[in-house]
C-alpha cells in the first residue's frame, strides 16, 4: 500500500468560487476539507473547516447557483464548520474523477489554501497512486510532496509510541496529571509505572512530542 502527498493549482476560473474567495480575501488561511460524501450521481455533501469569520462568506455561498443549501457551525477563535449540499459542475466533476481514483482513500483534511494550492494525501494501491498522478497532471499543476509505502502512525500517532510511552500516558491519564487543576503527580505515574521520576517525566516527554509533532503535520482542522 502506497501513499502520496500532492500540491495542486488549478486555473483561477476553474476553481470552486469558496476558494477564490478565500484567496482574495485578507483574514483566512485555508478552507479543510473533512468528509465528502456523494449521494447522487451529481450532487455531494461536504463538511469544511475554516479559519476566519463566517459572515463574509453567507453572501457569497448564496450567489453560487450550484450550492443547494448550506449551513454554519461558528466556533471559538472565529473558525467555524461549513456544511454544504452542492450540485456537481463540469470543473468540479474533472477535479473529482481525477483525484477518487478507483481503490484510492483520500486522509481529511483536503486543504484549499489561502496560496491557491489545493494540498492533499491519498492512500491506496500503487497502481491507483500512479494513476492519479497520471490523471491529474492532464488538468492542473502538480507538485508531488512525497510518495512511499504506507505507515499506519502517519494518521494514528499511537502507532508511532513505544509500549512503554503509552503506559506512561495511560498511567498519567488515569492519574489525573492532565485534569485542571491537576490532580496526578510524576511520583503518582513513577508509582504505577515501577520506575523513578525521572523514568516517567522522561516516557511523558517523548510521547507528548511524538503525538503533537503528527497532529500538527496532519492538519486535522
Amino acid at each position: 500500500m502506497r501513499y502520496l502527498e500532492v500540491s495542486l493549482e488549478r486555473l483561477p476560473d476553474e476553481r470552486h468560487p469558496i476558494h477564490q474567495f478565500l484567496i482574495e480575501n485578507e483574514g483566512y488561511d485555508a478552507l479543510r476539507l473533512l468528509y465528502y460524501h456523494q449521494y447522487a450521481a451529481d450532487e455531494h455533501a461536504v463538511l469544511f473547516h475554516v479559519d476566519g469569520p463566517h459572515s463574509a462568506y453567507e453572501e457569497v455561498l448564496q450567489d453560487i447557483p450550484s450550492i443547494l443549501e448550506f449551513e454554519f457551525a461558528p466556533c471559538r477563535g472565529d473558525t467555524f464548520y461549513l456544511y454544504i449540499q452542492e450540485s456537481l459542475t463540469k470543473p468540479g466533476r474533472i477535479f473529482i474523477d481525477a483525484v477518487f481514483q478507483p481503490g484510492l482513500i483520500a486522509v481529511p483534511p483536503t486543504e484549499f489554501r489561502s496560496d491557491g494550492t489545493i494540498r492533499m494525501t491519498t492512500i491506496g494501491p500503487s497502481d491507483a497512486v500512479q494513476a492519479t498522478v497520471e490523471n491529474v497532471s492532464d488538468h492542473m499543476t502538480v507538485d508531488i510532496l512525497s510518495i512511499g509505502e504506507f505507515r499506519a502512525d502517519r494518521i494514528d500517532s499511537r502507532a508511532a509510541l513505544t509500549q512503554r510511552q503509552f503506559e506512561a500516558v495511560s498511567a498519567a491519564v488515569e492519574c489525573g496529571y492532565y485534569r485542571t487543576p491537576r490532580e496526578g503527580s510524576l511520583e503518582d505515574i513513577a508509582t504505577r509505572l515501577e520506575c523513578s521520576t525521572g523514568t516517567a517525566g522522561e516516557l511523558l516527554r517523548r510521547a507528548e512530542r511524538t503525538v503533537m509533532t503528527r497532529l500538527v503535520e496532519c492538519r486535522p482542522f
